[in-house]
C-alpha cells in the first residue's frame, strides 16, 4: 500500500471517529434527558461505528505490509477480515435495535404509556442524519478511489447510522406531536430501520465470506481473463483457470498452450505479454501464475 493511500484512508477514518465520538455522547444524553428509547438504541449503533473505525485503522495498516516469508501473497486478507467484522457488527447492531424496539412495542401493547420524547432528542436526530450523510459521501469517495473494501464498508456503516437516525426522527416526532397512543411510533420506527441495517450488514459480510472461503472471481471476470489471454499473439488455448481474491488484489493460475516448436525464450515472452495484459485490467499487484504447455496438433 502506498503512503498516500494509507494517509487518505487514515484521515477519513479518523475524521469519522471524531464525529462518531461526539454523536455517541450527544445521543446518549438525548436518550436519557430527551426520554427516547430509540435514541438510546441509536447511540449504541453509533458506538459500533466507532468500533469499526478502529478496526479499519488497525487492519488497513496491517494489510498494507509487503510480502514476507510468512505471507507470500501479502497481507490483503487482513482487510477482508476487517470488512467481515464490520458487516458482522452492523448486523448485530441491527438485531439489537430490533430487540430493543420489540420490547417497547410489547410494553405499549400491554397498556404501558411510553414517555414523551423532548425537542432535545429531535434536534440530535437531525444533527446525526446530516453529519452521517456527509461522512458517508466523503468516506465512500475515498474507498472507491483507493479501492478499499473496508473503507467502503465503513462508509455504508455511516449511511446505515443516518437511516437509523432518520427512523428515530420519525418515531420521536410522531411520539411528540400525535398524542399518547402514538408514542409507540418511536420503537416501531426503530424496528423498521433495523431491518435495513441487518440487510446492509449481510451485504457487506457476504463478499468477505466468499473471499475468505477462497471463492472464485465472477464468471464474467473469468471470461474476460480468457479473452485477454487468447488475444495475445502466440497463445493458442487456455484451460485449468483458477482465480481468487486476496484483499484488494486478484490471484489467477492458468495453463496456456503454445506452439511446441518455439524456443523457451519465445514461450517466456508470450507468457510475459499475457501477464502484462492481465495486470493492465486487474491491477499491477495482481498475482499471475502461468503454466506453459505445447499445443496438441491434430
Amino acid at each position: 500500500m502506498t503512503d498516500s493511500r494509507q494517509k487518505r484512508i487514515y484521515r477519513i477514518t479518523i475524521a469519522g471517529s471524531i464525529v462518531n465520538l461526539v454523536l455517541i455522547i450527544l445521543k446518549f444524553l438525548a436518550g436519557i434527558f430527551g426520554r427516547s428509547s430509540a435514541m438510546l438504541a441509536d447511540a449504541v449503533h453509533s458506538l459500533t461505528d466507532l468500533a469499526t473505525d478502529i478496526i479499519v485503522i488497525v487492519f488497513v495498516k496491517i494489510s498494507g505490509k509487503p510480502r514476507d516469508a510468512d505471507h507470500e501473497y501479502g497481507h490483503g486478507k487482513y482487510e477482508t477480515f476487517a470488512t467481515f467484522i464490520i458487516g458482522a457488527l452492523l448486523t448485530l447492531a441491527g438485531l439489537g435495535l430490533m430487540v430493543d424496539g420489540g420490547v417497547h412495542v410489547w410494553k405499549s401493547v400491554n397498556g404501558a404509556v411510553l414517555e414523551r420524547p423532548t425537542f432535545f432528542a429531535l434536534i440530535i436526530a437531525v444533527v446525526s442524519i446530516l453529519s452521517k450523510e456527509i461522512l458517508f459521501h466523503a468516506t465512500i469517495r475515498v474507498g472507491r478511489e483507493e479501492h478499499s473494501n473496508a473503507v467502503c464498508a465503513n462508509a455504508w456503516h455511516h449511511r446505515s447510522d443516518a437511516f437509523s437516525s432518520l427512523g428515530t426522527l420519525v418515531g420521536v416526532a410522531g411520539a411528540m406531536f400525535l398524542g399518547d397512543r402514538w408514542r409507540i411510533l418511536d420503537p416501531v420506527a426503530a424496528i423498521f430501520v433495523s431491518l435495513f441495517i441487518i440487510k446492509s450488514g449481510w451485504d457487506i459480510m457476504h463478499p468477505s465470506i466468499n473471499e475468505l472461503l477462497e471463492g472464485s472471481l465472477s464468471k464474467d471476470d473469468e471470461e474476460e481473463i480468457k479473452r485477454i489471454v487468447l488475444g495475445v499473439k502466440g497463445a493458442r488455448q487456455m484451460h485449468n483457470l483458477r482465480t481468487r481474491r486476496i484483499g484488494n488484489n486478484v490471484a489467477m493460475d492458468l495453463h496456456v498452450k503454445m506452439d511446441g516448436d518455439i524456443t523457451l525464450r519465445e514461450a517466456h515472452s508470450i507468457a510475459t505479454a499475457i501477464e502484462i495484459e492481465l495486470r493492465k485490467r486487474f491491477g499491477h499487484s495482481a498475482f499471475v501464475n502461468i503454466h506453459m504447455e505445447p499445443v496438441e496438433e491434430i
